[in-house]
């Protein structure tokens, strides 16, 4: 394929009820299937070997499958702290979504390989005897009702609940602490990353935990779909589990013992993330058409395809500016930290990927546009403009929410002695909160190892 296809989420671009067939200038013999499951909807893009799009298609859980009662995608349970998604639901959506695409007259056959990505650190929980069925699925039946009775938990944990608390505590003492955590693993302990999910299955419902054959993320879920058999786990993504060895790319025996007995050969292994897995299941060449030549490439997470969906290279950034602004680092010799992430890098394995959330984005330079720009974007950049970079020493903080990245809270201005003042001058506060948020970016990420290359400084 000369790379491999990846889920592509397009940011700001309204649901459509419907497929778009894009026409290409040249009919192209070979075409490339991706698909992408986030939180609320699942996707699929098709494109031809010139990479144009040439369909594109989407299922939103709560328009399209209300049956299942979600809101927004997901279950928020009565403690607000436990948070899930009905994987059956995932399921009948993939059903619902190839059938459209198969009346439409879109030919699968020419389908040459297919991957994806879903949201980071949910699991799927498959039942004893799963793999079996998974193996031998019936073309004329449809797979949520094949699979209906595969999955020991019903709902899945995804990456919004909150409810593993203890269990973070727990595992960070176990290995000598959260920095010692974060060197194995890339991260310190968070309550969404999945190891500490498995933990609290574990130790609340042992029985359906011995009832597990297979832990999935919601990646290699989805691969294992497609391949008819289990997937394995790519590196990227597993390494948003608090359980495996970024440096040696292995399950962490001393975080898989801490988390759940036997949770090695639940897990299975681990493989790059470029990894050709094998050929797609006979279900779906007899069902949709598809060539059993179809190569299936590991699925990976949201994030870690991100980073390879935008082509960053050693030593580039990528910043996403959103309500929370989020970084991107491609790099070669990580330093974890408490603050952030390391994930294995998920287009050349032997480096690495950094990842920074900052919980006080657009809200907060929304805020200060509203006060200092009369709510006017233009008025703001003009503003920006007039004032000299370094803004003539004076430096903004501001956290209008308890920050992540550093856990910090309230606005603190200094002035060019160093001095705390409670206010600034318009166009001055303008300037201090731009420069105090790349800053922050820019300590954070030569903290997890960024170096900033010679001829780069002042770009």
């Amino acid at each position: 394929m000369g790379g491999y296809a990846t889920w592509i989420k397009t940011p700001g671009r309204a649901a459509s009820a419907q497929f778009q067939v894009l026409k290409p200038k040249k009919d192209y013999r070979a075409l490339y299937l991706g698909a992408y499951k986030d939180i609320a909807q699942l996707k699929v893009i098709a494109i031809n070997e010139g990479l144009q799009v040439v369909l594109e298609d989407n299922i939103q859980f709560d328009r399209d499958l209300p049956e299942f009662g979600t809101q927004g995608g997901i279950h928020t349970h009565r403690d607000k702290l436990t948070v899930t998604s009905p994987v059956l639901m995932w399921v009948k959506a993939l059903d619902i979504i190839l059938d459209r695409l198969k009346s439409s007259g879109f030919n699968f056959g020419k389908v040459r390989a297919l991957s994806g990505s879903g949201q980071q650190h949910g699991s799927v929980y498959w039942k004893n005897g799963a793999r079996d069925q998974l193996r031998h699925l019936n073309a004329d039946l449809p797979l949520h009702s094949l699979l209906e009775a595969c999955f020991s938990v019903a709902d899945s944990p995804i990456w919004m609940d909150s409810s593993t608390s203890a269990k973070c505590h727990h595992l960070e003492e176990a290995v000598g602490g959260p920095q010692e955590l974060a060197n194995i693993t890339g991260s310190r302990a968070y309550e969404r990353f999945t190891g500490n999910q498995i933990a609290k299955m574990f130790h609340q419902k042992p029985e359906i935990y011995l009832q597990t054959e297979r832990i999935s993320l919601v990646s290699s879920f989805a691969a294992s779909l497609f391949l008819g058999d289990y997937a394995p786990i790519d590196y990227s993504d597993g390494s948003g589990m608090n359980l495996l060895n970024i440096s040696e790319k292995t399950w962490s025996e001393i975080c898989l013992d801490t988390c759940a007995p036997n949770l090695k050969e639940r897990l299975g292994s681990v493989v790059p993330s470029n990894s050709v897995l094998g050929s797609v299941s006979p279900y779906y060449a007899d069902r949709y058409g598809f060539s059993r030549e179809c190569r299936i490439v590991a699925f990976t997470g949201d994030n870690p395809a991100s980073l390879a969906g935008m082509r960053l290279q050693q030593g580039d950034i990528a910043v996403s500016l959103g309500t929370s602004d989020t970084l991107f680092l491609w790099i070669q010799d990580p330093t974890p930290a408490l603050e952030g992430h390391i994930f294995c890098n998920p287009v050349q394995h032997q480096d690495y990927m950094a990842l920074l959330c900052f919980k006080n984005g657009s809200l907060m330079r929304e805020r200060i546009r509203d006060e200092c720009a009369s709510g006017s974007w233009e008025i703001f950049s003009q503003a920006l403009a007039s004032t000299p970079p370094g803004n003539s020493g004076n430096v903004g903080f501001y956290f209008e929410a308890m920050e992540i990245t550093p856990q910090a809270v309230g606005v603190h201005r200094f002035n060019a002695d160093s001095r705390k003042v409670s206010e600034f001058p318009k166009d001055v506060e303008i300037r201090a909160l731009v420069e105090g948020q790349f800053m922050a970016k820019r300590i954070h990420a030569e903290r997890l190892g960024y170096k900033i290359r010679k001829g780069r400084q002042n770009d």
